[in-house]
């Protein structure tokens, strides 16, 4: 049973949107591992690791990393690991400071990225392929004016 079908009829239409998104969500993200598993022989957390390293050709410290995926310095520590071993990142030491290091993705580990990130995006575009060009504008527009009254309401909790 998936989120939405926990929400009944009596409920508020916003939870019911709300769990739908969640499911939506749920579901593109499993398809998402699935392929980067059959296609790539790889996890979701391994392509999230190196996409925030694509965008930081200099590298990124470990605790940088870990803030920028939001998981612990121990999960980013094990996934470096995973990569240095097979020759898709690298460890460079920080000038001034012996006892941090940046990673970066190798040569070798940019271009299995790009090629994910290839592949990634086309399975996204699929995921949304039931929407012609003018939904998939007007969910955005309308995605867009949630995220922004959640921010507004984020900065007044504050």
């Amino acid at each position: 049973m998936d989120l939405e079908a926990r929400a009944h009829s009596e409920h508020p239409e916003e939870l019911r949107l709300w769990l739908r998104l969640l499911t939506c969500t749920q579901l593109i993200e499993k398809q998402v591992r699935n392929e980067l598993r059959e296609q790539f022989a790889t996890t979701l957390p391994r392509f999230d690791l190196m996409s925030q390293l694509e965008r930081a050709p200099e590298g990124l410290k470990m605790n940088e990393l870990s803030r920028r995926m939001m998981v612990t310095g121990g999960n980013v520590t094990g996934i470096t690991d995973q990569l240095v071993s097979e020759g898709l990142v690298e460890r460079v030491d920080v000038e001034g400071d012996r006892r941090a290091w940046r990673v970066r993705l190798t040569s070798r580990g940019r271009k299995l990225f790009n090629d994910m990130a290839q592949q990634h995006e086309a399975w996204i575009c699929e995921a949304f392929s039931a929407l012609n060009p003018k939904e998939i504008a007007q969910l955005h527009k309308l995605l867009g004016k949630v995220k922004q009254h959640s921010h507004q309401q984020l900065a007044e909790a504050l």
